[in-house]
C-alpha cells in the first residue's frame, strides 16, 4: 500500500514540477498512439464500411480475417514488424527500426482490425428500412454513404475508443520495434516496465498513474462526443 501512496505523491510531484523527461515521455506517448489511431481510423472505417455494404466472393473469409486481427497478440505484431524492418528484412533499407515511426506502424497494425471490426458491426446494425428510405428519397451514392455513417456514428466512435485503448496500453510491440531508447522512443508503458525491472516501483507507479489520467481524459472527450445529445 505504501508503494501506491508514494507513487501517487511522486506522480503529483512530476506533474507539478513539469519534469522534462516525464513530459517528453507523455507527449511521445500521445504522438505515437494518437498517430497510430488516426492511421487505423483512415484504414479501418473504409474497410469496415466496405465489408458491411458489399457482397462478394470471399467476404466471409475477409470478415473472419478482420475478427482474427482484433485479437492479434501485440508481441506477434511486434515480431512481424521487427522482421520486416530489420536491416536484412524486406523494408530494412528504410532504416525505420528503433524509431517512433516503427512504433506507429506496429500500433496501427494492432488498431486497424479493431476499428474495422467495430465499424463493420456498427454499419450493419443500421436499420435496413432506413437504408431503403435513403435510396428511395433519391440520395446519391456519396450522400447515402455519409448518412449511413452518421447513423452509425455511435458505434464508429466506439471503434475509435477501442482502437486507441488497444494501442495506448500496448507495450510488447513498442519495446520490440522501438527499443525503449531514452529521449527518443520511450513511452509511458515501456518506461513503466523498465522502472519495474530496475526495482523503482514508486516511479513505475507514478508513470502508471500518469498514463491512467492521460487515457481517462482522452476517453472522456471521446465519450462526450459519442453520448452528446443521447442522454436518456
Amino acid at each position: 500500500m505504501s508503494v501506491i501512496l508514494e507513487g501517487i505523491v511522486e506522480a503529483l510531484r512530476l506533474l507539478v514540477t513539469l519534469d522534462q523527461e516525464v513530459l517528453g515521455i507523455t507527449l511521445r506517448t500521445l504522438q505515437v498512439s494518437g498517430t497510430a489511431t488516426a492511421i487505423s481510423v483512415l484504414m479501418g472505417i473504409p474497410v469496415g464500411t466496405f465489408l458491411a455494404l458489399t457482397n462478394f466472393f470471399g467476404r466471409g473469409l475477409s470478415v473472419s480475417f478482420v475478427n482474427f486481427g482484433m485479437g492479434l497478440p501485440p508481441v506477434v505484431v511486434g515480431l512481424t514488424t521487427w522482421l520486416l524492418l530489420t536491416r536484412y528484412g524486406p523494408l530494412g533499407m528504410l532504416g525505420l527500426l528503433y524509431t517512433p515511426t516503427a512504433m506507429i506502424i506496429a500500433q496501427a497494425i494492432i488498431a486497424s482490425p479493431i476499428v474495422a471490426g467495430f465499424t463493420l458491426a456498427a454499419v450493419q446494425s443500421v436499420n435496413p428500412k432506413l437504408r431503403l428510405q435513403m435510396l428511395s428519397l433519391g440520395a446519391t451514392r456519396l450522400q447515402y454513404l455519409l448518412m449511413l455513417l452518421w447513423e452509425a456514428r455511435l458505434g464508429i466512435i466506439a471503434a475509435i475508443i477501442a482502437g486507441f485503448g488497444g494501442v495506448v496500453s500496448e507495450v510488447g510491440a513498442s519495446m520490440m520495434v522501438g527499443g525503449n531508447v531514452r529521449g527518443y522512443t520511450r513511452v509511458l508503458t515501456t518506461a513503466t516496465v523498465m522502472e519495474v525491472s530496475k526495482g523503482k516501483f514508486e516511479l513505475a507507479t507514478a508513470l502508471s498513474i500518469i498514463l491512467l489520467v492521460l487515457t481517462f481524459f482522452i476517453m472522456m472527450v471521446l465519450s462526450y462526443m459519442q453520448q452528446r445529445g443521447r442522454r436518456p
